[in-house]
């Protein structure tokens, strides 16, 4: 059988359409006859949109939004399978395809691929029981027929109409205009079906609407199971959240309409959309039979194939919510790309949320695939300019190349590295780091710091973004841009020269270049204003008085009643900031703070995911916007980062990455009662446990590799094994 690359393709054609289907998606189809019993059978296969394969009606595999999410252009990922139990002597093999990302409204303005055609190329190889090998390939003996599926777009729904007859089929269309030069093996992992969700209750609300409940927010599809009159339509509608008055809400969608269509045949439908998803919790019935039965609906949770390797238990079920909360959150918007959020009009990969969470990513999940993959889109995502763009792949024909988004480019892979250890991702990946920081170098208009002409800088620079401490009808926070953008210059620059040593490139200009920003950088930044002017300058040490900045940060959170301001770029350094510098009881207050804002103002709010905003919800019940709002939302879960690595202690020493010698040193809070992490790292289970017992804190430790653990003032070195420790309270 063979397994390579787009060379497998070498005889197949892509095919299309010969005439406009419109909005319906198209089935490719070829009828297959052998002379012999099939003793193997291998089916290679991609399409310019989204697919589904089917043998003989049972679908082929269990991805769903093959062949993925990448970089277009110049990146398309083809799936193999073994459908040698599917294959009989005579069958037939179809593909339907959709618009998926890139050929659907998400893309819209991004001419050169939205105007794609739709298209496939398949390649089946057979061997058979006499001994002979055949092959199948897309050419023009295939036949194309519309299918079911009259619509379909990730941001739009879609509509199934069990009663459409199809006209009669005619031949392809053979698209030799089209390469195959951007064809690669699959590289990320495949989007299966996961948790099976059932409904909470059906809920008739004050303005008469029929509303199902699933009891938790999440992103995939609903499932149902409906008998009634042929030619019934069924339209349902998602949201995330009720209003103040409890009536079905989903304006925070924007322009996404998320509906689902489908028309019954008759007899029993079983259904689940093809081509989209979902962020939802509620279903509005807008029509549908009177009698609703719950057990005819299911709601089907659908994420990227990740392995759970970290796990948080307290004493306090309020963080054991929020960390649940987070891993919903993570699982929602990893679906290929790891994105912003799942129901809107956006549901993209911006990198600024991706390295904000990276690190807790990797401490829920083993994730080293899933970035390892987005990491080559990231990279032919970049420019000439070295500018990494906001979104990967990037949808749009603009993008900003910002401060904290762009700085993914280095972050991801380092982190990717140190979680990991395999140096191919900094090899992979120098390229795009020291390109991103050159970026930084040559855009600026003063050296050694990023600094950007003022009426550039809502143009290049998202600042710290939905900070709470930004000017009425702002989005981006009151703290300095420019500290931010030479804050992180300083950060990415730092990164480049600890990645470039590992893999034994010559960094030293960029080792003087780091020590040239961090002098700059306390010549100009004097005067520290914000929360998240004081966590960066903090986390990122760009200070020689460490305890009077942490000082002056502290009295900013008491003044505020122990309450943050801080934004997507403040808040997941916030607690770091504090514990390195002396006050994990700060740390603490923040993370144990119920009023808003904080992370548990959401849990005490219903939220069964992480919020974008603070106040999605305010305490009145009243919406905080419609406009950016979104209930799904993962930046803010980074929190549980300093849980691993604060609360519990678990860090892998740089020098020896991925866990090779660990760091153990926990900071117990008797606030939170008793702490339980268990993470299944690369070299095996790390559990640090703390409890207290009356006037005395246990702590139960075991490592897989050589680690230092730190209990209060004494520091033991131990080998792989078992331990348990006490200290007075």
């Amino acid at each position: 059988m063979l397994f390579g690359g787009k060379e497998m393709f070498e005889q197949a054609s892509w095919i299309g359409v010969s005439e406009d289907y419109g909005e319906i998606c198209p089935t490719f189809f070829k009828e297959i006859k052998t002379e012999s019993a099939v003793k193997n059978a291998v089916l290679s296969v991609t399409a310019i949109g989204v697919y589904e394969a089917h043998i003989d009606g049972v679908r082929v595999g269990e991805f769903f939004l093959a062949p993925g999410c990448t970089e277009y252009r110049t990146r398309l990922q083809y799936q193999n399978y073994d459908v040698t139990e599917l294959l009989k002597e005579n069958s037939t093999l179809e593909i339907t395809v959709g618009k998926g990302w890139h050929r659907g409204r998400m893309s819209k303005d991004r001419t050169d691929i939205n105007t794609m055609p739709v298209a496939v190329i398949a390649t089946l190889e057979i061997d058979l029981a006499d001994g002979q090998t055949i092959e199948i390939n897309t050419d023009s003996s295939w036949l194309v027929k519309k299918s079911n599926i009259l619509f379909s777009d990730i941001y739009d729904g879609e509509i199934f109409d069990s009663t459409f007859v199809p006209d009669a089929p005619v031949p392809v269309k053979v698209l030799d205009e089209l390469s195959k030069d951007r064809i690669i093996p699959q590289e990320g992992e495949y989007i299966t079906e996961h948790a099976h969700i059932h409904p909470k209750e059906l809920i008739i609300t004050p303005k008469g609407e029929r509303v199902i409940d699933f009891g938790q927010n999440f992103a995939g599809f609903l499932h149902i199971k409906v008998k009634a009159k042929r030619g019934t339509e069924i339209n349902i509608s998602f949201a995330e959240i009720l209003d103040s008055d409890g009536n079905f809400y989903n304006e925070n969608y924007r322009s996404a309409k998320c509906t689902y269509k489908f028309v019954c045949s008759g007899n029993r439908d079983d259904y689940k959309p093809h081509f989209t998803f979902y962020g939802f919790r509620y279903i509005r019935l807008d029509s549908y039979p009177e009698t609703v039965n719950l057990s005819d609906f299911e709601g089907i949770a659908v994420y990227s194939e990740l392995k759970r390797t970290g796990y948080i238990n307290t004493l306090n079920p309020k963080i054991n919510k929020l960390v649940e909360n987070t891993v919903w959150s993570q699982r929602a918007n990893f679906i290929d790309v790891p994105t912003d959020c799942p129901q809107r009009d956006e549901r993209m990969g911006w990198t600024g949320d991706a390295q904000v969470f990276v690190k807790t990513a990797c401490f829920n999940y083993n994730v080293k695939k899933f970035f390892e993959k987005w990491l080559h889109d990231l990279t032919a995502s970049v420019g000439e300019d070295g500018g990494v763009p906001g979104t990967v792949p990037n949808f749009w024909s603009w993008t900003m190349k910002s401060t904290a988004w762009g700085d993914a480019g280095t972050v991801v892979p380092w982190t990717i590295y140190l979680m990991y250890g395999d140096k191919t991702v900094l090899k992979d990946n120098f390229a795009t780091m020291r390109g991103w920081v050159d970026y930084m170098t040559n855009t600026s208009i003063e050296p050694n710091l990023w600094i950007v002409e003022e009426e550039q800088k809502k143009k290049q620079h998202f600042s710290d973004w939905l900070a709470l401490d930004a000017p009425y009808g702002s989005y981006r926070g009151s703290s300095d841009e420019n500290l931010i953008a030479s804050a992180f210059y300083a950060y990415s620059t730092a990164i480049v020269v600890k990645a470039g040593k590992v893999i034994g490139e010559d960094v030293s200009k960029y080792e003087t270049l780091y020590e040239n920003i961090v002098s700059a950088y306390k010549a100009k930044f004097t005067e520290l204003k914000t929360q998240t002017e004081h966590v960066l300058t903090l986390f990122m040490g760009l200070t020689d008085n460490k305890k009077a900045v942490a000082d002056s940060l502290v009295k900013l959170i008491r003044d505020n009643g122990n309450k943050l301001t801080t934004g997507f770029v403040g808040t997941p350094y916030l607690l770091h900031a504090l514990s390195e510098n002396g006050y994990a009881d700060v740390a603490y207050d923040l993370l144990l703070q119920e009023d808003f804002p904080s992370w548990l103002y959401e849990v005490n709010h219903g939220a069964t995911t992480i919020w974008e905003h603070w106040d999605g919800i305010r305490d009145d019940g009243t919406i905080w916007s419609k406009d950016m709002n979104s209930y799904n939302h993962y930046a803010y879960g980074s929190v549980l980062d300093w849980i691993y690595t604060v609360a519990a202690g678990i860090k892998t020493s740089e020098e020896k990455a991925a866990f090779r010698s660990i760091e153990i040193a926990p900071h117990p809070d008797k606030r939170l009662g008793a702490l339980d992490v268990k993470f299944r790292s690369i070299r095996g289970l790390v559990i640090s446990k703390w409890t207290y017992e009356g006037d005395t804190v246990r702590y139960d430790i075991s490592t897989p590799s050589n680690a230092h653990i730190i209990i209060g003032q004494n520091h033991y070195d131990v080998k792989p094994g078992s331990y348990v420790f006490f200290e007075k309270a």
